[in-house]
């Protein structure tokens, strides 16, 4: 991971856009890599060296966010899922409990998606979470595509005009939303387990029959 951060300059000016897009990609498909570094310095090369376009370096980022979320929503989807499935009752991880996942992210998912863009871990676990927990898929790419758009924009084009600065000004706003994040989830979690009965019979009701029957009608109906 460091050595990927030292070179980050001499790699965007080798690879261009085509890098700023497979690193994002890869972040969001789940593998710790620096996408929002890669964005921010290829936006400050742009705007210092005047080598590459910043509208360019911000569509490539974008691209690259969506294509990535969505190979790990699909990673989730067809793979976690089933892992889950077959193997998730060694770990607690119940039929009803993933249904109550499900619950969840047919209520909350849209939010989870959106503002986990700007989260570093969500932004690494988002798709594939909302994949394991069946969001449904237009659900899904609609606010990905949003929140790619707007976290490519807002850092690609204020490190394009801040230069350095962007650290001073998003440093602290990413500070408070990741503990937002942390506090929401942790009180997320507090809220889910007190109430896991009533939230489950919720669940049922809006998601009756067994998973697989569930899974099945979603195919169906295209979600």
């Amino acid at each position: 991971m460091a050595s990927i951060i030292d070179n980050l300059p001499s790699l965007i000016a080798s690879y261009g856009y085509w890098f700023v897009a497979f690193i994002v990609a890869l972040e969001s498909m789940g593998i710790p890599l620096p996408g929002e570094t890669t964005l921010v310095v290829a936006a400050i090369y742009a705007g210092t060296t005047h080598q590459i376009d910043i509208t360019l370096v911000v569509s490539a980022a974008a691209a690259g966010a969506i294509v990535g979320d969505n190979a790990g929503y699909w990673i989730g989807h067809h793979i976690g899922f089933p892992l889950a499935l077959k193997y998730g009752h060694y770990i607690g991880l119940t039929e009803t409990r993933m249904k109550l996942g499900q619950y969840l992210f047919l209520q909350h998912g849209a939010k989870v998606v959106f503002f986990g863009r700007f989260v570093a871990l969500l932004r690494i676990m988002a798709a594939f979470l909302a994949g394991v927990n069946r969001m449904p898929v237009l659900k899904f790419l609609s606010f990905n595509a949003f929140g790619g758009i707007i976290w490519a924009a807002v850092f690609g084009f204020g490190a394009y005009f801040l230069g350095d600065e962007v650290h001073h000004l998003f440093g602290p706003f990413g500070v408070v939303v990741a503990g937002a994040a942390v506090m929401v989830m942790i009180g997320g979690g507090m809220f889910v387990r007190r109430h896991e009965a009533r939230l489950q019979i919720e669940a049922e009701h809006a998601l009756p029959g067994p998973l697989s029957t569930t899974v099945a009608r979603c195919s169906a109906r295209g979600d």
